[in-house]
């Protein structure tokens, strides 16, 4: 079904009120085979916004009347991709959760890269300007991720992001995190999104904002060796970790740089 994006004007009304104003929408949805995704709120101005999965605008907006009669004053269809690049999420936000359990020694740190499958591909289908979207898409699923989980973006890549974490156990989580957040942005957007993770874990050398060393060289190496959809960490990664997650012996992986294979491992992330 197309998506839409409404604007209402509702001056006077708190965040509160929009909050249960969107609940109400969430208890009528279903009779309409509507699905309201999410909503943005700006109270500064009085202006709130709502995204829709629905058949059509009219039935979208019989669902509003029906609900709490705020009809919405503007309607436009959008492209999951590109309300995603522009306003960071496109489902209700997550509040953050405190992860423990995988808690080492603060100069034992988690790296983590993201990475787009076929981006010079893409880029080269789509065009500069709608492959930046895409681009700004992942970024802002990866960032809601590291938000979410305490990790912390090293730098951007062009095509994925490195990012450290000083809580192991966050790190795979926010992994798993990121690829739930691409299979739900995959099947509403019409075009698809894939990235592969790689995770290793040791102590990196710090210098100039940056982080340096075999363990960002490896997990580097095995972001590069995942299958796309797919996360793949290193043996430690797996020790400290374990029995929290599932994962699948991948077994030894000849990657550039290492004069060993290196073990490898999937995690289950669905």
């Amino acid at each position: 079904m197309p998506i839409f994006l409404d604007r209402h004007e509702l001056k006077g009304l708190t965040a509160a009120d929009i909050a249960q104003a969107h609940q109400q929408d969430l208890e009528v949805q279903g009779r309409y085979g509507v699905r309201f995704l999410t909503y943005w709120f700006d109270d500064t101005r009085g202006t709130a916004f709502c995204l829709i999965d629905a058949p059509d605008i009219e039935t979208a907006m019989q669902v509003h009347d029906e609900a709490h009669g705020q009809i919405a004053r503007d309607v436009i269809e959008v492209d999951l991709s590109a309300v995603e690049a522009f306003l960071g999420r496109i489902s209700d936000p997550e509040p953050a959760t405190c992860c423990s359990g995988g808690k080492v020694d603060p100069a034992l740190r988690a790296i983590m890269f993201t990475d787009i499958v076929d981006s010079t591909a893409m880029t080269a289908r789509l065009g500069d300007t709608r492959a930046v979207e895409m681009v700004r898409a992942h970024d802002a699923m990866v960032r809601r991720a590291l938000r979410d989980k305490g990790g912390r973006e090293v730098k951007h890549t062009g095509d994925g992001i490195m990012a450290a974490f000083d809580d192991i156990t966050a790190a795979v989580d926010a992994a798993r995190a990121i690829l739930q957040a691409f299979e739900a942005f995959n099947l509403a957007s019409r075009e698809k999104l894939r990235v592969r993770i790689g995770l290793d874990a040791g102590e990196p050398v710090a210098d100039h904002n940056d982080l340096f060393g075999m363990t960002v060289q490896r997990a580097a190496r095995l972001c590069q060796s995942a299958e796309p959809d797919s996360i793949v960490v290193s043996e430690i990664i797996t020790s400290l970790v374990a029995p929290r997650f599932s994962f699948v012996d991948l077994g030894g992986r000849t990657v550039k740089g290492f004069t060993q294979p290196v073990e490898a491992f999937a995690v289950n992330w669905r």
